[in-house]
């Protein structure tokens, strides 16, 4: 039996990123579609369902990815899979998004969640300073996003009068909305597992793109969906499936990590990618308590600084394989 050489290695990738792209379009469509239409039928707002079924199911590949790594001893994996995707979350997929089309902001909507992502994030530095998350610290935060979850459906509930009658076209968007998280998820996979075929087949050192495309393929989930919200003009759907995206980030992700096995985080962390962590989060909470919308010059300078913040990432690794050679 003899192996693939590059050309045929190349094409099988090629095929494979193409229809991870087509999934991940059409997973998107599908996931906005009917989250919309299970907060019509509901009575609960779009925010609350954004921020929980679509932001926990697009969180679904930083989970399964940072447990994984923290069990088979790399911990930094499942930190740096953690911060890297909060940063991402505002910096890419905001910044994208509105760059598509203006992203409306209601206040009072998106007060809450805005201010237990800052609670969170607050919560995530003494462990990073200390340099570990024990198991009773993760336990904690996953009751307090249990806690989270309860509150805001309680505060979500919609008057009758303002439910809407959900599209006769989604038959049932309860399983519509799973069907679109999963192909999402799946798409994620083919496009990540493509790139790093297409990479090998090329000679790219496999660090390099344990680097670049595994990273960038465990935001793609929330990239896409908000894209396709973006494109539906559905502005509640970008905001809770971020903020939520990010709170369930640490709350559940980092928790879970923590309390299948005790955390141990390395002081990089608290030296480079805190700092850099707090201050996004905390320009992303200022940009939802003061202003009415994000348009699309704030959302090219937010991709722009995301590019930035992913070279300084990697330049000292440049440093190092420009020396080597």
């Amino acid at each position: 039996m003899h192996s693939l050489d590059s050309y045929q290695m190349a094409i099988i990738a090629l095929g494979s990123i193409a229809f991870g792209v087509y999934l991940l379009v059409k997973g998107g469509d599908w996931t906005i579609d009917s989250a919309v239409a299970i907060a019509d039928r509901s009575g609960l707002s779009k925010m609350f369902i954004a921020a929980t079924i679509v932001a926990f199911g697009t969180s679904a590949p930083e989970l399964f990815t940072s447990i994984n790594a923290n069990i088979s001893g790399y911990p930094g994996i499942s930190v740096g899979n953690v911060i890297g995707s909060n940063v991402a979350n505002v910096l890419m997929v905001i910044g994208v998004s509105a760059m598509i089309a203006p992203i409306f902001i209601s206040r009072a909507a998106i007060r809450v969640d805005a201010i237990v992502m800052i609670l969170a994030t607050a919560a995530m530095v003494p462990a990073i300073l200390y340099g570990l998350l024990p198991r009773w610290g993760g336990i904690a935060m996953v009751v307090a996003i249990i806690g989270y979850i309860i509150y805001q459906y309680k505060a979500s509930k919609l008057d009758v009068d303002d439910i809407e009658e959900a599209a006769e076209g989604t038959k049932n968007p309860y399983l519509m909305v799973t069907l679109g998280i999963i192909t999402l998820l799946v798409g994620s996979e083919l496009l990540v597992q493509g790139a790093v075929a297409g990479g090998i087949a090329l000679g790219v050192p496999e660090a390099v793109i344990g680097m670049t495309m595994i990273a960038f393929g465990t935001s793609l989930p929330e990239l896409t969906a908000c894209v396709a919200a973006a494109r539906k003009g559905e502005s509640d759907m970008i905001l809770g499936g971020i903020v939520g995206s990010n709170i369930f980030n640490i709350l559940s992700v980092m928790a879970f990590s923590a309390v299948v096995k005790p955390l141990v985080i390395d002081s990089r962390f608290a030296a480079f990618d805190m700092p850099i962590v707090i201050a996004v989060t905390m320009v992303f909470a200022l940009m939802l308590f003061a202003f009415g919308r994000i348009g699309r010059i704030a959302g090219a300078a937010m991709a722009l600084a995301y590019i930035g913040f992913t070279a300084l990432q990697y330049s000292g690794a440049a440093e190092t394989l420009i020396a080597s050679l």
